[in-house]
């Protein structure tokens, strides 16, 4: 059975930083691309950070560039979301996903953490 788990989440202060982790197990990962959504209180959910398992390869969302890194442990199965400079418009429910390269639509979920930045 797949499970995406995310952790790390919690409050923080404008302009601090937070490390958000997805632990995946389940099947193995090789040959897919994880990603980070995030979903504010009455926002739809939107596209944070994917990163390519396997060269690691990487891609942001407008919001996120310069401020957030994503990368993953192959060794701990895990992916990983650096957040610095945070703002409070970045309050929202963050998720790991995870797709097969190449193939439309997110074939896995996590259950979300949730990060709340004040100001």
């Amino acid at each position: 059975q797949v499970q995406l788990v995310e952790s790390g989440g919690g409050l923080v202060q404008a302009g601090g930083s937070l490390r958000l982790s997805c632990a995946a197990s389940g099947r193995t990962f090789s040959s897919y691309v994880m990603a980070w959504f995030r979903q504010a209180p009455g926002k739809e959910r939107e596209f944070v950070a994917r990163i390519s398992w396997s060269d690691g390869s990487t891609y942001y969302a407008g919001s996120a560039k310069g401020r957030f890194t994503i990368s993953r442990d192959n060794a701990k199965n895990t992916v990983y979301l650096q957040m610095n400079s945070l703002k409070p418009e970045d309050t929202a429910v963050y998720y790991c996903a995870a797709a097969l390269t190449n193939t439309p639509g997110w074939d896995y979920w996590g259950q979300g953490t949730q990060v709340i930045v004040s100001s």
